[in-house]
């Protein structure tokens, strides 16, 4: 059971060892506003994956408050126009500590389209319809992870089983589908040695995408 004295206690605790507080773990940063970074992912799953960081330190996002949702939401917005028009619409994902690598709040976005996931097969534990139904679940429930597509914004409890058939059966076909069928798993370290070109090639893409403006149409995406 979390409440919030715990989620204050817990987020004053890690600040100081935080790679992400000390901005050791991060490898480009692409924007920032007043609360958040937008960075490229240092092991991308593929070309195009970014993370949304927020500055101050946060366990993670069922502990942002919710007077950041505003800038939260209008950075999610510009992201999902970036991806949409250079790759696939995002789907966002995050461990909400759960099988977290890093403990400070980050929000995984990376082009893969639509997410795969049929709510019939009721993996998930419940439908989020707003960045306040995660943090009532963290109040309460305590750890998650969560899983967002254009359709449908989930929370699952953090159960392995759980965890494991959304990698496998969601993330990771999406994975296999960007590299052409190709199934081998590759590695946090085989991510991080193949991402420097991945990474230069999407930073290219948003310096493009920032000097036209989020309403160019003149970009074809690249599905």
């Amino acid at each position: 059971m979390q409440n919030r004295d715990n989620i204050s206690l817990e987020t004053q605790v890690q600040q100081a060892n935080c790679a992400f507080c000390r901005h050791t773990a991060i490898a480009s940063i692409l924007k920032e506003t007043s609360a958040f970074l937008l960075v490229a992912d240092h092991a991308p799953l593929v070309e195009g994956h970014l993370l949304i960081i927020p500055k101050h330190h946060y366990a993670c996002y069922g502990a942002v408050p919710t007077k950041l949702d505003a800038e939260l939401n209008a950075l999610k917005r510009e992201v999902g126009q970036f991806m949409t028009r250079f790759y696939a619409p995002p789907i966002f994902w995050e461990h909400g500590v759960f099988r977290q690598t890093v403990f400070h709040a980050h929000l995984h976005c990376i082009p893969f389209g639509a997410s795969s996931y049929d709510l019939a097969t009721a993996i998930h534990s419940e439908v989020a319809h707003s960045q306040e139904d995660i943090r009532r679940w963290y109040a309460t429930r305590g750890h998650y992870f969560y899983l967002e597509d254009r359709q449908h914004a989930l929370l699952f409890a953090p159960e392995v089983e759980r965890y494991t058939r959304i990698a496998r059966e969601v993330l990771w076909q999406n994975v296999i589908s960007h590299h052409q069928g190709r199934a081998e798993w590759r590695t946090s370290q085989q991510r991080y040695a193949e991402g420097p070109p991945l990474i230069a090639a999407m930073t290219d893409k948003w310096r493009l995408f920032q000097e036209r403006g989020a309403d160019d149409d003149n970009d074809t995406p690249h599905s």
